[in-house]
């Protein structure tokens, strides 16, 4: 028992930190896209690209490597430092080699294609070691992904304005160094074995009421989640300009690296709540007041930093802390032969949902303003909330978090 006690906790330093380093990948582009667009002289919609074509690389690495079962048929070490190594030389090139706006677009595509098996492929990897304290585990490793993807915007804060090469080449050498630490991995001891090829899979995981239902929670998350990290930093800007705080740019910079990474707390934190108190109860709470900072940020929009940066902290927690258990769930529910593929398949419908978001609000800030413009994700929390509710209700939520719900 000590064996295997002190191994779990091994795999969740090696992992998080290996999930931390990759993740840094997926803002980078984004944090240096005020940069990019000013050297290549890119459209608004081209720039919003450097961030969306991510997401979209994502769905198509993730539905493909769902329907191929891909991440229950592959060891996980290698597919996570292979998928890690890749993003990281593609990230490099953009730095290297790129000085236009679409071979950029195109090889950010390929970075979130490579992401698709960084993610959920350290979900499962938690999943195979934490059987009791699930929830705690992959809270870790969601918010170290949390602090990895804001770690773009604090490599821009301290050097990196004015030098987008600085930020890609960083990001790309902690990816790598991610996917080489991750083959130390070892294989758990509720690591099920390799399966084979089965289309049939994806049928009985989108046909389980009780995985549908955590996935519509996940999807509600997810139509928040990325929308606010992609934007808040815009939105900072014209927050501190529009209450006259000076050098407003670098400080939005901080700021949004403090909003995101503050999360990792939060995931952290809520993990170990959720394993005590129910994976349904404690989404539905963080959701509540993330959902309620949605509409709080035009009030608060303008305000003295004494406002703008408490407001903004206590959005970032909440925001992604409940990412993990809608993970931990679907990993509790799913067949356990594929609950790789079924992780996979959960991000990949949410990280589709975030394209939309992520469009919608500089559309809607064309109408309104910077000041009212995240109103319209409040729905997200909403739907999420009543799935998750939903879901407590039923006999399904016996098998959540040891029959805590």
């Amino acid at each position: 028992m000590a064996t295997i006690a002190n191994g779990k906790w091994r795999a969740l330093v090696l992992v998080g930190i290996a999930e931390l380093f990759a993740m840094t990948l997926w803002f980078s582009g984004t944090a240096v896209g005020p940069e990019l667009a000013e050297a290549w002289s890119l459209s608004a919609a081209e720039t919003a690209w450097l961030t969306n074509a991510v997401q979209l690389g994502f769905v198509v690495g993730a539905l493909l490597s769902a329907s191929l079962t891909v991440a229950d048929a592959v060891p996980p070490r290698y597919l996570f430092a292979g998928s890690a190594l890749t993003g990281a030389a593609v990230t490099a090139l953009i730095a290297g080699v790129v000085s236009s706006g679409l071979p950029a677009i195109a090889l950010r595509f390929l970075t979130g294609v490579t992401l698709a098996g960084v993610y959920p492929t350290g979900m499962k990897m938690m999943a195979a070691w934490f059987d009791e304290g699930r929830g705690l585990a992959i809270g870790v490793l969601v918010g170290a992904l949390t602090v990895g993807s804001a770690s773009p915007h604090l490599l821009r804060a301290i050097g990196g304005v004015g030098r987008p090469d600085l930020v890609l080449y960083g990001t790309a050498g902690l990816a790598a160094l991610g996917g080489l630490l991750v083959l130390a991995y070892e294989d758990g001891p509720h690591q099920p074995e390799t399966s084979p090829f089965d289309p049939g899979a994806i049928r009985r995981i989108v046909t389980d009421r009780g995985v549908v239902l955590a996935n519509v929670g996940y999807f509600g998350h997810m139509w928040e989640l990325y929308a606010v990290w992609t934007w808040v930093p815009i939105y900072l800007v014209a927050s501190l300009e529009a209450g006259g705080t000076a050098n407003a740019g670098r400080l939005a910079s901080l700021l949004a690296f403090g909003t995101i990474a503050i999360g990792g707390v939060g995931a952290w934190i809520a993990g170990s709540a959720a394993d005590r108190w129910g994976r349904s109860l404690v989404t539905s709470v963080s959701m509540g007041v993330s959902g309620t900072a949605c509409l709080l940020a035009g009030l608060v929009y303008g305000s003295s930093l004494l406002v703008v940066v408490p407001f903004v902290l206590v959005w970032g927690f909440f925001i992604v802390a409940d990412s993990a258990q809608f993970s931990a769930a679907v990993s509790e529910l799913a067949d356990s032969s594929y609950v790789g593929s079924a992780l996979t398949l959960q991000t990949a419908v949410g990280f589709l949902i975030t394209m939309a978001s992520i469009r919608l609000i500089p559309a809607v800030r064309n109408v309104v303003g910077w000041r009212w413009a995240f109103v319209p994700l409040v729905v997200g929390p909403l739907v999420g909330t009543g799935a998750m509710l939903w879901l407590r209700s039923l006999p399904e939520a016996d098998r959540l978090a040891d029959g805590r719900g």
